[in-house]
């Protein structure tokens, strides 16, 4: 691909994301279908026999390890090394609380969301670029016509699945398994938060998808941007 300059400095940023999710996504999904773990059919049973203090599983702690690493990383990638975007100071706001969510719920051996999300990855970024037509990957220049394709998948994982698997165990489904369970409204305010996130990058999507419609928008280019506003 013929990338302009602007492209190809984010191209070693967006490789390291795509491989990252790639990897982490697929070993969420060993968790949950190679394993005996039922989080996915059945999220309420990561409260079953729940006990403060309980030992969390290795395998489920290397995604832990993995998750926790990646964002802290992150943190970092966002506000010195990634373009600064319209939505970037909330993307820095996602990954405090996501490395605040996931860090905590390892403290407390709360074995929460982590196993049961591992297959939505947690990082917005990769939403947000979908505004930008690909997904997270850099688009080569000549493509006129970008997919709409991830709008149906991120609506799935983001606002159908999370809330149907993660929210209603989390707020509900561990009420009835531990009563008393501890942190109950830290943790859900947290995975909140995570929810109205995920409609505004949704809306992102959304505009993007519109702009093409309407015929507003004649190549690939990220909705999020300053200077794609000011070039018009």
């Amino acid at each position: 691909c013929n990338l302009q300059p602007k492209d190809a400095a984010k191209m070693p940023e967006s490789a390291w994301k795509l491989l990252f999710y790639s990897l982490s996504w697929s070993y969420g999904a060993y968790l949950l279908f190679c394993t005996d773990y039922p989080f996915f059919h059945d999220p309420p049973s990561v409260f079953y026999d729940w006990k403060q203090g309980m030992e969390v599983p290795r395998d489920i702690a290397i995604a832990y390890l993995l998750q926790c690493s990646f964002y802290g990383h992150s943190l970092y990638a966002t506000a010195y090394m990634d373009t600064w975007r319209k939505d970037s100071v909330v993307m820095l706001l996602h990954h405090v609380v996501t490395l605040t969510l996931i860090a905590s719920s390892y403290a407390f051996s709360k074995l929460l969301e982590c196993p049961a999300a591992l297959p939505f990855p947690r990082s917005r970024d990769r939403d947000a670029r979908a505004a930008g037509g690909c997904a997270g990957s850099v688009p080569c220049r000549g493509d006129t016509k970008p997919p709409l394709s991830p709008c149906p998948g991120r609506f799935w994982f983001r606002l159908y699945w999370f809330p149907l698997k993660v929210l209603y165990a989390t707020c509900h489904s561990s009420l009835q398994s531990v009563p008393n369970i501890p942190f109950y409204f830290f943790f859900n305010a947290l995975l909140l938060v995570l929810t109205l996130m995920n409609i505004y990058w949704f809306l992102y999507i959304v505009l993007f998808v519109a702009k093409v419609l309407l015929g507003q928008m004649q190549e690939v280019n990220d909705v999020r941007e300053y200077d794609v506003e000011e070039s018009r």
